[in-house]
Formats: C-alpha cells, structure tokens, sequence
C-alpha cells in the first residue's frame, strides 16, 4: 500500500476571548477565522528589542502570534527612549527582552512570551531559530545579521530583515524554502561592509516606527499566507522626503550563503 502523507495538526480552537480581542482581524475576509489560527499556532523568534524589535513586537504580540520569543543582551538607557516604544523611565537598566516581555503581557496576556536576556551565537542561535517558525531581524549590526541569515538558511526558517539609520530604512523579506529567494549575502556579500551606528550617525524615533511595524505586517503575511510579501523586493524608505523606492532582488548564483540551496 502506499505511504499516506501525515495529517497535519488541526488550528488551534479561539476561545471567546480571542475571538472578541482579535475581532477586527477577523472580520476581514481576506484574513477570516484561519488567518487567525495561524497566528495562533505559530513560535516567532525576534533578535533585537530596540528600535525595530520594540514596535515589531508590540504589534505581532498584540495581534495574537501564539509565542514570541524576544533575544537581546542589552539594557535600557536613556538615550533609547527617544524611538524603542516598548520602554519606559522606570525600566531604566534593566534587561530589555524582559522589559519588553513584561510590557507584552502587560498589553495581551493570551500569548506567550519568552525572554532571552543573553547574546544569541553558534547553537544557541541555530537552536533558536530551528525552532521558530519565522524570524525577524531587529539587530543592529552586520555581524548578527549574517549569522542570523545563514542560520535561517540551515535550517529552513523565513526570514523578515528590517534596518534603520539617520533617516533611511529597508525592509525585505527571505524565504529559503523557495528556490529562487535571495539571503541576506545576495544583498550584502561582503561582511567587511563598513558599518554604523545609531548612537554614531543618530536615528529619527518615527523611522523605526514604520520599519518595524512593516516588518511585523511581512511577518503575519508570511505566517497566513495572505497578501504578498516581500519576497524579491527591497523597499527603500526616505523619512525626509517620505518616499518609498522598491527594487527588485534576485538570487546570487554565485552566493557562498544560499546558491546551493
């Protein structure tokens, strides 16, 4: 007899208080009950909670991603509450995954919430990831989003790339589950790219606002599969003069990362 696929596991059930919290959602047609589930039922892992990783989180938490991970080694300053909208003064050095999962469950206590308050490297990071069902990168410098990229890569994992500085912003989305997706090394091959910082070239708050926010819209599109994300495009944003530029990515035949996959 021939092997029969597996079934896959049934969406999880809403309870009366989800149905009426995430209601609005709902109601959509393009979004309905299942949408929702899929919410529900998915684990998303978001590597940094400053600028981006701040909103990213509040939305997706808000909206009802069933467990959120949130990994960041670094605590509050002052200077970050100019733009990382998930803290306050009285979370002032304090951990900031934890402070943000406490403001998470302060705002929806339905979902999960897990806070990694230690650097994500090597097992821990391929860990992490193999065990999420999408990715966001909210970090700040090329070294982890490399990292971030290649281990998304091994293990099969989407991922929601978003950047911010002064006052420019990207966002793109990876999908190696599909053949023709470009990584995060078809954008930037070279890992000797010179680099800044927000505390060097300074950073407009409402910039990762919308970055984050935008990256988490890609996430709940690539987790019901409503809409269409980003996969292919990079969308190139100017605060200063409010323009949006989108181009077009193609996958490296000759990337070290992702050409044999």
């Amino acid at each position: 007899m021939p092997t029969l696929p597996p079934t896959p596991p049934p969406f999880p059930t809403l309870s009366d208080d989800e149905l009426m919290r995430y209601s609005r959602q709902i109601l959509m047609p393009a979004f309905d009950i299942e949408g929702q589930q899929s919410l529900k039922s998915a684990r998303v892992l978001i590597v940094g909670c400053g600028g981006l990783g701040c909103p990213a989180a509040l939305y997706l938490g808000s909206a009802g991603v069933g467990h959120l991970v949130l990994a960041d080694d670094d605590i509050v300053e002052s200077a970050n509450l100019q733009r990382q909208i998930g803290f306050s003064e009285a979370d002032l050095g304090k951990s900031k995954a934890q402070a943000l999962a406490k403001r998470l469950n302060a705002i929806n206590p339905l979902v999960m919430v897990t806070a990694v308050s230690s650097r994500l490297a090597g097992d821990k990071l391929q860990n992490a990831i193999s065990e999420a069902d999408l990715v966001l990168d909210c970090s700040d410098n090329f070294a982890t989003r490399f990292a971030i990229n290649d281990a998304c890569l091994k293990a099969r994992t989407p991922l929601v790339s978003g950047a911010a500085i002064r006052a420019q912003g990207q966002i793109t989305v990876f999908d190696s589950r599909q053949s023709d997706s470009p990584c995060y090394r078809c954008l930037f091959p070279d890992e000797g790219e010179q680099e800044l910082t927000c505390s060097e070239a300074g950073v407009i708050g409402p910039l990762v606002g919308m970055i984050g926010s935008a990256q988490a819209m890609e996430a709940i599109k690539v987790l019901t599969g409503k809409g269409k994300p980003l996969l292919g495009r990079l969308l190139i944003l100017d605060a200063w003069t409010m323009e949006w530029r989108s181009m077009g990515l193609s996958k490296d035949p000759n990337c070290g990362a992702c050409s044999q996959t």
